[in-house]
């Protein structure tokens, strides 16, 4: 198979599993059958995908950074235990499958990749071209949307006063979030592979929506994915260009993005935020401190109630949502898990892979302290932290078995 080919094939299918987090209409039974359609027949595909690729090429993977994989899934049996004392069982069960399908799809997606580069070294597919297309297309559709039919993709928000882009299809914040992981595989591509047209027409597309979301973390994430990039570079005028544009750019974001859709109040209590976790942790986390409510439960009732603050669902912070449905346990498996990941970027001998980890981890967790995140309710946040994990666990094998040997023999040209 041919690299465009393939990598354009990883393109379709990453924008369609990141599709299926959509809410794609407002009838909840349409919705439900599309994401689970979308979601389930993405994951047979990258699995049937993987299946064409190991049968041209020799499959010889072992595994490194056990500590990354175990975690994660000792995280993933607590929450499958703690069906027994979970205050709505069904509901847990639910997001537990969710977050177990992205995966499936995201091991033999990353698995494939891997085995092909592994063989075309002189030809490699690009996992940063593949995961910046793919938020484009879907960033493109809501662009489009933005003038076919605004009433559609646009949410009101403080009382009719402020529009921002996402309508009933997407929360804006997450919308938000999933530009900046496009914007920084774009900056990633320039640092990788120099400026290019389609690269800039790409960028100013996904930047112009993520303004159209208002989302201050995603705003604040994109800012600080520049700051990274830029200080990776060796051209020390473009840092200067470039810190002098950020440093005068920052009143004009501050109030057309923080101070224009809420008063100074409202932001330093990130809109309400700020007393809701006082409530969650100081009223509602002494009932179930060491196990939670079950796996993204936060009361004993759908939504969590206090005479302080809103009511809400789930905490806009998946910190704090890991602390609420498992407990203290939980919190510290979650952060072992975080942990060992991250170490295993910073002494990767991988410098791509480092540098793909951070573009893409510095959205993703920004997003986590204000929004759902990467330990919370299914987004597509879980499946981005689970596709840059998985990067530093596969390699290749010094070793291959009896089968890999005479299945290498028979097919020499191949290797």
């Amino acid at each position: 198979m041919s690299r465009s080919r393939f990598q354009i094939l990883l393109i379709v299918l990453l924008t369609l599993m990141i599709s299926g987090y959509f809410t794609v209409s407002e009838n909840v039974t349409i919705t439900r059958g599309v994401k689970i359609f979308l979601r389930v027949s993405m994951s047979l595909f990258a699995y049937m995908l993987y299946r064409i690729i190991s049968r041209q090429y020799v499959a010889a993977f072992e595994k490194e950074n056990r500590l990354i994989e175990i975690f994660y899934y000792m995280y993933l049996l607590l929450g499958f235990a703690s069906l027994l004392w979970s205050t709505k069982p069904g509901y847990s069960l639910l997001q537990l499958i969710m977050t177990s399908q992205s995966l499936v799809f995201v091991y033999f997606f990353v698995k494939s990749i891997m085995l092909y580069n592994h063989y075309n070294s002189k030809n490699k597919v690009n996992f940063h071209l593949v995961i910046g297309y793919s938020v484009f297309w879907i960033i493109l559709v809501f662009v489009c949307g933005r003038w076919i039919n605004p009433d559609s993709f646009f949410r009101l928000t403080h009382g009719g006063d402020v529009a921002r882009l996402g309508g009933y299809f997407m929360n804006p914040n997450e919308l938000g979030m999933l530009a900046v992981i496009g914007l920084g595989m774009l900056l990633m591509d320039i640092y990788v592979r120099g400026l290019k047209p389609a690269t800039i027409f790409v960028f100013l597309i996904l930047l112009y929506a993520l303004i159209l979301t208002g989302s201050r973390s995603s705003m604040i994430g994109f800012l600080t994915i520049v700051l990274y990039f830029v200080l990776k570079s060796k051209n020390t005028k473009l840092k200067v260009g470039v810190l002098s544009l950020v440093f005068l750019s920052i009143p004009v974001i501050v109030n057309m993005i923080f101070i224009k859709q809420g008063d100074l109040e409202e932001v330093l209590s990130m809109t309400g935020r700020l007393p809701f976790w006082k409530a969650l942790l100081t009223e509602g986390l002494p009932k179930e401190p060491f196990f939670g409510f079950g796996f993204m439960r936060i009361a004993y009732t759908d939504s969590f109630q206090s005479v302080h603050t809103y009511a809400g669902h789930m905490t806009h912070n998946t910190f704090i949502q890991v602390l609420m449905n498992l407990g203290f346990v939980g919190l510290f498996i979650v952060i072992l898990q975080m942990t060992v990941t991250i170490r295993a970027s910073i002494v990767s001998n991988n410098s791509y892979f480092s540098t793909l980890f951070t573009g893409v981890f510095i959205p993703i967790i920004i997003n986590s302290f204000t929004e759902f995140g990467i330990y919370g309710e299914t987004n597509f946040g879980i499946l981005f932290w689970q596709l840059i994990m998985f990067l530093f666990i596969f390699r290749f094998a010094k070793h291959m078995t009896i089968k890999q040997r005479v299945k290498l023999k028979s097919n020499p040209i191949e290797y």
